[in-house]
């Protein structure tokens, strides 16, 4: 685990956090509701700055955040008119719901983003680079080509062409390309990479890159497909049909690392991933998380008068107490697992 993915994983915590807390933070704004405190992180404050009637702060540990609303906590002035609580049921589904919903839109801007600069990879068998000084480069292959036969074998797929390569490392391939309709035959020899043993020779797929218009509406497509994919995995895992596959922030920061060296296109994908995570579980009727809220909510909507907010609040603070808990001994899992305990 290097200083680079710690750095990189600290940025992804700290973009999926601020959407997330300001999601809340513009609706309660809207609403009228007095914000109190914005803070990023938990724990001792690092920097704080009141501007208005908010105190902008960033904490210690990055594992979090809040907007502290008037009316929300015990010792609040209930009778406030800026308070959370005397605002209308519907502006407070809406501030609570927030969150998750930035959560959910975040993920629609990075593969946007990835769509239209770094592109997609094609399943064609077309080289898209080749690097310096491998075995590729020094037997002359180059970007554009197409691989259409590897040993006596015709390759149409470039899942194909890497499975050949990887089972290979050291052994001399007989590679055939098209270059500007001219078939050429190349000879090289993969290395063997020191991590997974498998044959390299130094090529990447080619991508293709699409207009802002096609890229908006594939962010939105991949999203969508990613959502739906979570939400049948949750439900597997909730009803044992799949074993549950948790990892806390330690594992998080270890799966970064893999994803960095792909690029940045996949660490903005990956990114992308996890903030759906995110939005997900907030959803989940746990306490203290923005799902019990939503619930609480929905049964003062029934009752048509709201509940005794300091046993709501002790519900919450019983909730994350036992969050806490899971937490640590999800990142002591993954603590053990990376080191092999």
């Amino acid at each position: 685990m290097t200083v680079a993915t710690i750095i990189i994983a600290l940025l992804i915590f700290g973009l999926l956090i601020v959407v997330h807390e300001l999601g809340h933070f513009l609706v309660a704004k809207a609403a009228g509701i007095r914000v109190e405190e914005f803070s990023l992180g938990m724990g001792p404050a690092l920097v704080k700055h009141r501007r208005g009637e908010t105190l902008y702060s960033l904490r210690l540990l990055p594992i979090g955040g809040y907007n502290r609303m008037a009316g929300m906590e015990p010792g609040d002035d209930f009778n406030d008119p800026k308070g959370f609580n005397r605002q209308s049921l519907g502006w407070r589904l809406g501030v609570i719901s927030a969150g998750s919903l930035m959560n959910f839109a975040l993920p629609v801007f990075l593969y946007f983003l990835v769509f239209l600069t770094a592109g997609v990879p094609v399943n064609e068998p077309v080289v898209g680079r080749v690097t310096p000084g491998w075995p590729a480069d020094q037997a002359g292959l180059r970007p554009g080509d197409r691989i259409v036969q590897i040993q006596e074998e015709k390759v149409t797929t470039w899942n194909r062409v890497v499975e050949i390569i990887h089972q290979r490392p050291g052994d001399p391939l007989r590679v055939v390309a098209e270059r500007d309709g001219e078939q050429l035959t190349f000879t090289m020899t993969p290395r063997e990479d020191p991590r997974s043993s498998l044959g390299m020779v130094g090529i990447e797929q080619s991508l293709i890159r699409y207009s802002p218009g096609q890229s908006l509406v594939m962010g939105f497509k991949q999203t969508g497909q990613f959502l739906v994919l979570l939400v049948v995995g949750l439900w597997q895992m909730l009803t044992g049909q799949v074993p549950a596959d948790l990892v806390g922030p330690v594992g998080i920061v270890q799966l970064v690392g893999q994803a960095a060296r792909f690029g940045l296109a996949s660490v903005l994908s990956f990114a992308a991933f996890i903030s759906l995570n995110l939005g997900v579980i907030n959803l989940l009727p746990i306490p203290a998380l923005d799902g019990s809220r939503l619930v609480f909510l929905a049964v003062e909507g029934i009752r048509h008068r709201p509940l005794d907010p300091e046993k709501e609040n002790l519900v919450h603070l019983i909730g994350f107490m036992l969050l806490i808990l899971f937490m640590i001994a999800v990142t002591y899992r993954d603590v053990t697992n990376i080191f092999g305990g």
